[in-house]
């Protein structure tokens, strides 16, 4: 698909924003990296995601949005709701045939839906813009609200592998999720036949 195109050509014809029932998902600029610091730079959001340090500043989030800009590989997403943004969501396709969804949410945020609502509207630009047939994700065991996330977006459980946590400084066992494009379409088949009714 489009591999004729460098990845700037490919990121520049992909939507730039997303739009869920309450969320707008868009690509995070330098205008946001106060508000990304703010809400990453807790201990608590950074053990249950891989790559973020803790402390958070900054600093960070400049080298991460100017990071995610000029790879190509890696579609990410700040999720927005009225009262402005509240975390970030996004793919990871820099190892091919193992595309990985990813988010993450300010504390104040948790429990409110947001991370199930973003993850299925990331979900479903990563199915319309690329051709993968699978999508991969992964929550911490000791996460049980993120596992609850894929499951709700109909990942299925694929096992448990060790994956190393930058804020933790070591690794920790992780429940490995796999999504296929022939469940999500039968997911959203069957959730708009509901509301038909």
């Amino acid at each position: 698909m489009l591999q004729d195109f460098s990845s700037a050509t490919l990121q520049e014809a992909r939507p730039s924003v997303v739009a869920t029932e309450r969320l707008t998902l868009r690509r995070p600029t330098l205008a946001d990296v106060r508000t990304i610091a703010r809400l990453a730079n807790d201990r608590r959001v950074a053990e249950n995601t891989r790559r973020l340090p803790h402390p958070y500043s900054q600093d960070d989030a400049v080298t991460f949005i100017r990071a995610t800009a000029a790879l190509g590989s890696e579609t990410v997403f700040l999720i927005e709701h009225d009262s402005g943004p509240v975390g970030m969501v996004g793919i990871d396709c820099s190892t091919p045939g193992n595309a990985e969804l990813g988010y993450w949410l300010g504390v104040e945020h948790w429990g409110q839906g947001f991370a199930t609502e973003a993850a299925r509207g990331a979900i479903d630009f990563f199915f319309e813009e690329f051709e993968d047939d699978h999508l991969h994700a992964g929550a911490r065991v000791t996460n049980p609200a993120s596992r609850n996330v894929l499951e709700k977006c109909g990942f299925q459980w694929s096992g448990v592998q060790l994956h190393r946590f930058l804020a933790l400084g070591s690794s920790t066992p992780v429940d490995c999720f796999r999504l296929s494009r022939g469940v999500w379409s039968s997911l959203k088949s069957w959730s708009s036949a509901r509301r038909v009714r």
